[in-house]
Parts: structure tokens; sequence; C-alpha cells
């Protein structure tokens, strides 16, 4: 089998690095935040050796692919085009887009705006057309598909500053440029190592509601592991991978694609509206850890209406004994469920 095969290609105007393996129809892997073209690192020969061409990308703002600095640049269409460029430069008609957490976002979004590109979606951790807004009864983050929440006129943004009146929350304090970047750009390590613990199955979430907006970091609402490394899907090894590839251009541009992807939500409000209330007509799969936090913020009737946003949904997959990272926690379930998924597209 062919060896992983690392390019710097030209695509929509910035460097994008690629990540190839494999001969055959082709599979484009999108990782979310905090994740890298690494974040597929069990999913590419596996998929290479069932006959495929794999191809992993560091998203634009990650790894050793260009970092811009606005969110104004992280919209779902700019994304979107930066994918079909890397197809194009690799000569590749069309794929099927597999994508996790933003990743999913943005193979969701390729459908949509990029339909005759995409053989298929399969998303990992973010069903269709899940948006968030504020449950006045509860005060809580809910979920909401982008519909409603234009239809009560109010950015995103505007709901996370609402909720933040009360408790910290993720959402608004990314808002803020240059407060998380700092924070969380000069504590690299320390960073990445509670979130994929936090996230994992494993870990667990720290109560938002037990902490001010005023004054918390995102550090402080992330417990220290329970465990040492290395745990069973993370090593040493790997961390130290990711922090060097983040840390790549220095502490204040470290996390700026995951930062501006958070602050694009205001971007494909405005930009965007179909997205999430348009069908979605291409094959496609939904895979989640059983454990993944994700499923504990979206409401049981997101699942449940999929199927009419998505007709051609050929599953829902849950993952036992993984979080939100399913891909790096459990990948050989999720890479018999992916392949299955890939055999009904010949």
């Amino acid at each position: 089998m062919s060896s992983l095969e690392h390019l710097q290609l030209e695509s929509n105007g910035i460097r994008v690095h690629a990540v190839t393996q494999g001969v055959g129809p082709a599979v484009l892997f999108c990782h979310g935040f905090p994740g890298l073209w690494y974040s597929w690192r069990h999913q590419l020969p596996v998929i290479a050796e069932a006959g495929f061409r794999a191809i992993a990308v560091d998203m634009r703002g990650y790894g050793r692919t260009d970092r811009p600095m606005h969110a104004a640049e992280y919209g779902n269409q700019t994304i979107v085009a930066d994918l079909t460029g890397v197809l194009d430069v690799l000569g590749e008609e069309q794929a099927v887009f597999v994508g996790h957490d933003f990743g999913a976002q943005a193979a969701w979004a390729a459908a949509l705006h990029a339909p005759e590109r995409v053989r298929g979606v399969v998303s990992v951790a973010v069903p269709y057309g899940v948006g968030f807004a504020r449950d006045k009864k509860k005060n809580a983050v809910t979920e909401a598909t982008p519909k409603e929440a234009r239809s009560k006129g109010r950015k995103p943004s505007d709901t996370y500053a609402a909720i933040a009146k009360n408790h910290f929350l993720h959402l608004h304090y990314f808002q803020r440029v240059g407060l998380a970047e700092t924070e969380l750009g000069n504590n690299a390590r320390l960073f990445l190592k509670r979130i994929y613990w936090a996230l994992s199955a494993r870990g667990s979430l720290l109560d938002f509601k037990n902490f001010p907006a005023e004054g918390t970091g995102y550090l402080d609402v992330l417990a220290d592991p329970t465990e040492p490394l290395p745990w069973p899907w993370l090593s040493e090894e790997d961390l130290n991978y990711l922090v060097d590839e983040y840390m790549q251009t220095g502490p204040d541009t470290a996390f700026i694609g995951g930062l501006n992807s958070y602050r694009a939500m205001d971007v494909n409000w405005e930009h965007d509206p179909g997205y999430g209330r348009a069908q979605i007509e291409h094959p496609a799969l939904l895979l989640c850890g059983e454990k993944d936090p994700v499923l504990q913020i979206i409401s049981p009737k997101t699942l449940e209406t999929m199927p009419s946003r998505v007709p051609d949904l050929r599953g829902i997959h849950l993952i036992p004994n993984a979080g939100h990272f399913a891909p790096q926690e459990q990948p050989n379930p999720l890479n018999k469920a992916l392949l299955t998924f890939l055999k009904t597209l010949h």
C-alpha cells in the first residue's frame, strides 16, 4: 500500500496542506476544532487499502495551511471554495466529504453550495442544521435550526451575549478578538490536553453555570485529566505533534482557525441563510460517539427530523465508548461504518 504523501497546494487564494494516500474514488476528510489532518490518522490507511484515494487537509487557519486573521474569511462558502479548490488541484471531480465538528459543517455546506462535487456526506458529531438558541425558561443553550434563530431576528452572538450575562459561555467568550488567542496560545499544551480529555468518553465537561462570565477563561472550565498520558487513544507523541503543528506560527495565531469558525457563526447567519433549511439530496451518514457531549446539547427532535432535511440519510450510528473524538477514540467501529457507507455509493 502507498505511504502518506504530504502536499502544499494553492487553493482559493491560500496555501493548503493536504495529505493523501491510496488510489481510487476520492474521500475528503475535514477536521474540526481542535483538530488537524492528523485527526484522521486511523482512517487514511484503512480507506486507502479499501480502494479509495483518502485525502485529509489542514483546514483554513490550522496547521500548515495559511491562517487568515479575520472571521469574515471563514464563512461556509469560503471554506467550501477551499475544499473544491483542493479537489481541482488533485484532479478530482468529486469526493465523498467526511467531516467532524466544524469539518462536518463544511461537508454539509459543500453538499449545499457545490452539490456537483459531492458524492456523499459523512458527518461525525454534527447533524445537519443544528444551531443554538436561548431557552428563556431554563436560561440555557438549546438546539434550534438557523431558520428558528433567524425568525427571532437575533444574531448568534447576541444570543450568546444574553446567556453570558448569567454565566460563562465559551461561544460568547470566543467572540472577543484577542482574549482567547492569548489565553489558549500561551497555554497550548495544557489547553489541548484538557479539551481532548473533557470531550472524550472518559472525561467530562464542567458545568458552565457554576462560573461567572466576567473573569473566567476557557481553561478555568476545563478540568485537569484524571488519567495521565498515554490514554488508549492519545499518546504523548500524538500530543507533541499537535502542539508543534499548532504553534508553528506562534501563540497569537495558534488557534485562530477554530476561534474564527466560532466568530463566523454571525457571518453564516447573515450570508448563508439556506444552511440547515435547504434539503441535502446526497447520500449521507451521521456518526456520533455515544458519550459525545454534543448529544446533551441537541434535542432528540433534531435526529428525528433529520430525514426530512436529508431524504437519503442512510443511517444514524452511535459509536459505543466514544465521546466527541470518535475517529480517534474508537476508530475500528467508525471505520467499519464508514466503509459500509462508501461501498453503497459504487
